[in-house]
């Protein structure tokens, strides 16, 4: 069945009324870690996740010729390992100083700033990396790829939900800013340099300055079950 702007309006309010917290308090934390199957301990799942993170970009950069080399050369892996123990520590309040010591360090590194508190799903992927900045309270899901300079920013200095929610295989393109408490649906594309400050529904394009949203010719959902997402071509 075909998806239509209502059909993606309605899961964008769904989603919405789980992520935005009250104004004044935290947002709500959804979960400590993504759940992989066959991983009950914390330990195992953390381990899970590092080796995920591994594997996507290796999947993802047609550069990268071994495991190897992508855990001794690429930034944006290193950068969301540390940002896995980091983030386990900003729930534990006596480690919240060190977790920001930790994540300030990590940027000094890779030039890649990711606040300890943003909620980071499996097999994100930065590329090239330098310049992408994640606020406190952004939500990423599974399978989505940042460009370098991207930011996940607020637009207020109000407490609370004020970074983006991001669905799952969301792209972001070099330069692009996704800025608010808005929320991007899953399969969503953001162009590079655009600029969004608004709900994008899930398959639809966003571009421009400010961002407008095009719905493409085939959703990347709608591809056959048997195709690896580390195989789509993701071109705006």
């Amino acid at each position: 069945m075909p998806i239509t702007a209502t059909d993606s309006a309605e899961a964008l309010k769904a989603i919405r009324a789980k992520t935005v917290g009250d104004g004044g308090n935290e947002p709500e934390i959804l979960h400590e870690d993504p759940p992989i199957p066959g991983h009950d301990s914390a330990a195992g799942r953390l381990l899970a996740l590092l080796v995920e993170d591994l594997d996507a970009a290796h999947a993802h950069d047609p550069a990268a010729r071994s495991r190897l080399e992508v855990a001794l050369a690429y930034p944006g892996v290193h950068a969301l390992w540390v940002h896995r123990l980091a983030h386990r520590m900003w729930h534990v309040p006596l480690l919240r100083i060190p977790a920001r010591l930790i994540s300030q360090f990590v940027r000094f590194m890779t030039g890649i700033e990711i606040h300890p508190g943003a909620q980071i799903g499996r097999r994100l992927f930065i590329d090239h990396g330098m310049g992408v900045v994640i606020g406190q309270t952004a939500i990423v899901g599974d399978d989505c790829i940042l460009f370098h300079t991207s930011t996940l920013g607020g637009t207020s200095m109000y407490r609370g939900k004020r970074h983006p929610t991001l669905g799952n295989r969301v792209m972001i393109g070099a330069g692009a800013k996704v800025l608010g408490p808005i929320t991007l649906g899953d399969d969503v594309q953001v162009g590079a340099n655009a600029v969004v400050t608004h709900d994008v529904p899930a398959c639809y394009v966003a571009v421009g300055v400010p961002a407008q949203n095009r719905k493409p010719k085939q959703c990347v959902a709608d591809r056959p079950a048997n195709v690896d997402a580390s195989q789509i071509e993701y071109v705006i």
